[in-house]
C-alpha cells in the first residue's frame, strides 16, 4: 500500500541460519527492502527509523540518515532495493517503522515501513 505521498515499501525477510547460534540467543536476519514512488512527483529519503521487538520484548530502536550509506533520490515511478540485517535474541520479533524523505518541493514527509515479522522456520504454524 502507498503512503499519502505515493511511497510504497515492500518487505522480504529471510533467516541466516549459517551466521545463528540460538545456543547463545543470536539469531540473525536478513531483510530486503523495496521503496517504490508511486507518487507524482520525485522525492529523495534523507533518514531512517527503525523499532526492532523480540519475543522477550525487549525494543532496540535505531536511527540515521539513509540507506546502507546512501540517500535515494526516486523519480516517479522508480525504485530502490537494498539488504540489510538485525540480529534478535529470540526466534522470532517484528520490526516497523519510517522513513524521513523530503520532495521536489522541499516539503519533508514521513513514509511508514509496516511491520513485519522476523522469524526463524517452523516457529509459527
Amino acid at each position: 500500500m502507498s503512503d499519502e505521498n505515493g511511497i510504497r515499501i515492500d518487505v522480504e525477510t529471510d533467516y541466516l541460519e549459517a551466521e545463528s547460534n540460538p545456543g547463545e540467543g543470536r539469531y540473525v536476519f536478513a531483510y530486503t527492502i523495496t521503496i517504490h514512488n508511486d507518487g507524482e512527483q520525485p522525492a529523495r529519503l534523507l533518514t531512517r527509523y527503525w523499532r526492532i521487538t523480540d519475543d522477550n520484548g525487549h525494543v532496540r530502536e535505531v536511527h540515521g540518515d539513509g540507506v546502507v550509506g546512501e540517500q535515494p533520490y526516486l523519480r516517479p515511478g522508480e525504485g530502490f532495493r537494498y539488504t540489510s540485517g538485525a540480529n534478535l535474541e529470540t526466534p522470532l520479533g517484528t520490526m516497523a517503522g519510517r522513513y524521513g524523505m523530503i520532495d521536489a518541493n522541499g516539503e519533508h514527509f514521513q513514509a511508514t515501513i509496516p511491520e513485519f515479522l522476523l522469524t526463524t522456520p517452523r516457529i509459527l504454524h
